[in-house]
Order: C-alpha cells, then sequence, then structure tokens
C-alpha cells in the first residue's frame, strides 16, 4: 500500500509540473547574491525537467531591470530589492505580480582578518586600506552597506577606503582576490560551499539599514513560456524554500535570525 502511494504521490508531482514537450529555454535575470542559491534550486528544477534548457545572468539589480525596461529578453527578473520588481508591474512590463522570495542580510566578511572580533567602527583603523562594497547607485546591498555605516557614523570616514564593485558578487571577489581587506558582502555568498571555508564573517545588525526584501515576477516576455511559470511556481516549493534558508534568506517578512 505504501508502495503504491508513493506512486501517486510522484505522479501527482510530476503532472503538477509537467512542461509542453516544445517548452522554449528559460533566460533568467537575477540579482548576484542569489548565484550560489539559484544555481543549487536551478539543478533541482532539472532533476524534475531533464529536457528544461534555462540560462541565469547575474548583475546588480538596478542594471539588470532597466536591461528589462530596455527589451532585454529575459523571461523572469529576481531582485535584490523588491522595489525594482515592483517598478516592472507598474510599468506594465512584467505578467502578474511580484512574488516575495526572502529577505537577505548584509555581513562583514574577510579571507584576512578575522572580522568576529571586529566592529564597524574598527574599520577607520589604518591598517585597513579597502574596504569592497556593491555600489550603492545601483546596487541595494551597497544602499544597505552605506545605510549601516552611516547608522554607526563612520561613512564619511571611511569614504577614501571604500572600493565599490558592479555587484555584490564582485566586491566579494574583491575580497577573496586581495583587493580589499575586508567588504560588506551578502549573507548568501558568504555560507556557500565555495566561500564558506575561505574567511569569517559577521552580521551587521538588520536594525541599521532598511529590509533587504527580495521578489521576483515573470516578465512581459515570458508571458507565454511555460517554463517560466513552472520555475516561478517551483519557488515557492519546499525545495526551493529550503534551499533559500541554507543560504541564510531569512522568508519574507520573516524573523531576525541573530
Amino acid at each position: 500500500m505504501r508502495g503504491a502511494f508513493g506512486r501517486f504521490v510522484v505522479f501527482i508531482l510530476l503532472a503538477l509540473f509537467a512542461l509542453p514537450s516544445s517548452a522554449a529555454p528559460l533566460t533568467v535575470a537575477a540579482a548576484a547574491d542569489l548565484k550560489f542559491a539559484l544555481e543549487d534550486i536551478t539543478a533541482a528544477f532539472r532533476r524534475l525537467h531533464p529536457e528544461a534548457q534555462v540560462d541565469v545572468v547575474y548583475g546588480s539589480s538596478g542594471k539588470l531591470q532597466t536591461q528589462i525596461r530596455n527589451g532585454a529578453p529575459f523571461d523572469l527578473f529576481f531582485s535584490a530589492d523588491i522595489d525594482y520588481a515592483r517598478a516592472l508591474v507598474e510599468a506594465g512590463l512584467a505578467s502578474g505580480p511580484v512574488r516575495p522570495y526572502g529577505r537577505g542580510r548584509i555581513v562583514l566578511w574577510s579571507t584576512r582578518l578575522d572580522v568576529r572580533r571586529l566592529s564597524v567602527a574598527d574599520l577607520t583603523q589604518p591598517g585597513i586600506h579597502r574596504i569592497a562594497l556593491a555600489n550603492p547607485r545601483h546596487a541595494p546591498y551597497g544602499r544597505r552597506a552605506e545605510e549601516a555605516l552611516r547608522a554607526a557614523g563612520v561613512w564619511s570616514r571611511l569614504a577614501p577606503k571604500l572600493l565599490f564593485a558592479e555587484n555584490i558578487a564582485q566586491a566579494a571577489q574583491f575580497v577573496q582576490t586581495g583587493g580589499a581587506e575586508v567588504g560588506i558582502v551578502a549573507l548568501s555568498l558568504v555560507k556557500s560551499p565555495q566561500l564558506a571555508q575561505e574567511g569569517a564573517f559577521a552580521l551587521i545588525p538588520e536594525e541599521w539599514h532598511a529590509p533587504l526584501e527580495q521578489g521576483f515576477v515573470i516578465t512581459r516576455r515570458g508571458m507565454a513560456n511555460p517554463l517560466a511559470r513552472a520555475f516561478a511556481d517551483f519557488m515557492e516549493t519546499a525545495t526551493a524554500r529550503s534551499i533559500l534558508e541554507r543560504y541564510g534568506f531569512l522568508p519574507p517578512g520573516g524573523v531576525k535570525a541573530d
């Protein structure tokens, strides 16, 4: 009886996520903080749909949104700032509402210093010459880093040391390659297997900055692509949520995990 029930559950899952054999490739624009988590989610999705072709382009949320406004052929847009996704809905460039998927956190991270023993104020020490962060002009993590440094009263004092990256993944790369002694980067990146063994991190208090509420939309272009709808639905499964949690994302509006 148990075996029959198991086969029934598998049948239902396959039916729910079934795709036409002629489904077009899926092209996703995603905030760089999702790089490792979304790779795992995509791998899990493709286990259900081995025939699916999913291509992901990572970058800063602001620049990706601008590209979509200018006609870039993306079917899904994952933004580290949910307001960028909402703006696409308001502009008529999305098919359907924004779906929140999590809340990010910023951290101090270094491969050379034990930042667990440092406060944000310690970044003013003369032995620290470069601090990497994403550019606040178009990267949500960069804006939250600026807000946190201002809340700590050290933004102006640190200005000569700041090394701005195009996105949060590049900020982590600057630290990883020695271009900066420390970075203010995404928790989701430093919890990845690729970076977790390379350094130490310390959470920056969330009350020092606005929440990093994140969300995604199916774009107007993706409206006719059944693979876009299937991937969007998969993001709301327990599998996808558990992967996001493993990389440090809190549920939208969730309780802080300090």
